[in-house]
């Protein structure tokens, strides 16, 4: 095990429950652990799990079980969105107060009404909490930053700057609301996560913004895809992991990373194979790409039998 001095830095993964982790969320977690670990920093580990419906009981433990078999063993106590409902709503008052954030009645088909995006109907119309969702005000979105890996982004679209959801109609707090004010609790300022999240960044920046706080750097990964814009996922049938096969599935990652393992490695231990891979990773260095393909004939990757 890796137990590093730590710095100021603080990274951190965190999977969504509803599932076992597949090759692409190792990549994920593997280059936020690498990034955090050749910076002498902290690296945590947050459960996703306010979308209720979606989990799958016994997932968390499935995960950190699979993290453990690969060595990347994290700092802290992991941290459970569930817990932390009580800080959602505090930060939803306080933008509800300074008229960041407002109460929107539009129902699905109101809203499938407009493909480009929400246009902040209900913005300025003053509906009560009964009956409806809560929107943030994007009327002076942050659009642009610099990335570790894909270097200078500008965000533009539609669907990107919209008024974006806070809490739902049904009481559940959404992701954009949850991932900022969990890594401003725990003090992030170093997130490495996959390119498919890249268009949300606009909705954290400005939201880090209207709460008052430092945004930590971002570094979006390339994600692994089967085929251009259809990247490995639970939803289209992802590969478990196979624990027993972690020495082989860190290679694999590795190597996508563009870190090539010496052959005198391959058949080391885990913890050999990630030292090793600290002392020589540079996420700067990453491919400066979306995505890369892999062979959805490969197991490791693709359930062909599903």
């Amino acid at each position: 095990m890796l137990t590093p001095s730590f710095t100021a830095y603080v990274g951190r993964f965190a999977p969504s429950p509803s599932g076992p982790l597949h090759f692409g969320s190792l990549v994920a977690a593997l280059a936020s652990f690498l990034d955090a670990r050749a910076h002498r920093g902290r690296w945590l580990i947050r459960m996703e799990d306010t979308d209720a419906p979606r989990c799958i009981a016994g997932a968390d433990q499935a995960i950190l079980t699979t993290l453990r078999a690969h060595g990347l063993y994290w700092d802290d106590e992991v941290l459970y969105q569930s817990t932390r409902t009580v800080a959602y709503q505090q930060a939803i008052n306080s933008l509800l107060a300074t008229h960041q954030a407002y109460y929107c009645t539009c129902t699905r088909k109101v809203i499938r009404q407009y493909p480009e995006g929400y246009p902040g109907t209900c913005r300025h119309v003053g509906h009560g909490p009964q009956n409806a969702s809560v929107r943030f005000n994007m009327a002076l979105p942050e659009t642009s930053f610099t990335d570790r890996i894909q270097g200078s982004q500008l965000i533009n679209t539609a669907h990107a700057l919209e008024d974006f959801v806070l809490r739902r109609r049904d009481g559940l707090y959404a992701y954009n609301l949850a991932v900022v004010v969990d890594d401003i609790y725990q003090q992030v300022n170093h997130v490495v996560r996959g390119s498919d999240i890249l268009p949300t960044t606009a909705a954290h920046l400005t939201l880090y913004k209207a709460l008052g706080k430092t945004a930590p750097t971002y570094a979006h990964i390339p994600v692994a895809a089967t085929e251009h814009g259809y990247k490995l996922s639970k939803q289209n049938k992802a590969a478990p992991l196979d624990n027993q096969k972690a020495t082989e599935n860190l290679v694999m990652a590795l190597n996508f990373l563009h870190l090539q393992v010496p052959d005198t490695l391959t058949r080391a231990s885990c913890d050999k194979i990630l030292a090793w891979a600290v002392s020589h990773f540079d996420c700067e260095k990453l491919p400066h790409v979306s995505e890369i393909i892999v062979d959805k004939r490969e197991s490791t990757y693709y359930n062909q039998s599903i």
